[in-house]
């Protein structure tokens, strides 16, 4: 029999975690059957354990100095990089966000085709929002009075279960748009365009440890982000009432940024700047002038 007439096995897709620029398995093993709207299996993804999620802390950390010391025209740069690098891959994802979501190809098509565009919407951004929200400010003697953004830190993101990719981009970008670092639980019962999420970063110039993304249970893995000393601040988008509740008494043992859920998250519609502005911090630095000196002080 000839090559070409000898059927072939189709080679089936390996899902793995996003962590710290690699690709591990769950260091616990587990995985579970992700199936499409109809029930039809589609993969094993990685279960995802307490110390998967502490090592993406790790990563975290690691890369939030020189994410945040990286200049906002740069980080721009970057976050459109990942747009081209989305474009470029663009079937795959109409593929897996029509099976994760039950949508027809041309429903699916305008999905991703969403996500794109909020990549760049985000990437315009980023040297853009230090001047909605800083600026200088009017004060009773001689002294320049400024306000600067500055990043949080380490941002947790729970991301909404019920859309897998526009919703996924949508807490990302606006996390690390601003120079943040972020470790994501992908929505649960369907991971994969999250995941694949990850191979797309990976080649798209972002620093590996900035987006970490880890699948599996939120209830699970939640708790323990939410109470980790060094996670600075939690987006509850996709963590139900009941979840939410927890992480939320969770994160204020040390007092984290807590974004709450919305009742009704449209994630097609204009996304503000809410979600960029929730993880920043402002600095105010003031400056003598006059007979004063030069020298000055922050606070």
């Amino acid at each position: 029999m000839s090559e070409s007439s000898a059927s072939r096995l189709n080679v089936f897709k390996t899902y793995k975690l996003y962590v710290g620029g690699k690709f591990p398995r769950s260091e616990s093993g587990r995985v579970y059957e992700v199936s499409d709207t109809k029930g039809k299996w589609l993969a094993n993804a990685p279960l995802s354990s307490r110390k998967d999620a502490r090592d993406a802390v790790v990563a975290a950390r690691k890369a939030f100095g020189g994410w945040s010391g990286a200049t906002a025209y740069n980080r721009g740069q970057i976050l459109y990089r990942i747009a081209e690098m989305l474009e470029g891959r663009r079937d795959q994802f109409v593929r897996e966000v029509g099976e994760a979501e039950g949508l027809s190809k041309s429903k699916a098509g305008a999905v991703v085709d969403a996500a794109i565009d909020r990549w760049v919407w985000y990437a315009g951004w980023t040297d853009k929002i230090g001047q909605v929200v800083g600026g200088a400010n009017p004060v009773a003697g001689p002294f320049f009075n400024l306000s600067t953004p500055e990043p949080t830190g380490v941002v947790t993101v729970v991301a909404p279960q019920d859309s897998s990719f526009l919703g996924l981009v949508s807490v990302i970008a606006p996390v690390i748009a601003t120079g943040n670092t972020a470790v994501v639980i992908a929505s649960e019962k369907a991971p994969l365009p999250a995941l694949s999420l990850g191979e797309v970063l990976a080649t798209s110039d972002l620093p590996g440890g900035v987006v970490n993304i880890l699948s599996g249970k939120a209830a699970e893995m939640g708790p323990h982000l939410a109470a980790h000393q060094d996670v600075n601040a939690i987006d509850l988008a996709g963590a139900g009432a009941a979840l939410a509740k927890e992480l939320e008494i969770a994160a204020a043992d040390n007092l984290k940024r807590v974004l709450r859920p919305q009742p009704v998250d449209d994630w097609s519609a204009d996304p503000g700047t809410h979600r960029m502005t929730a993880f920043l911090e402002t600095k105010t630095v003031w400056h003598p002038t006059g007979s004063l000196g030069a020298s000055g002080s922050s606070y």
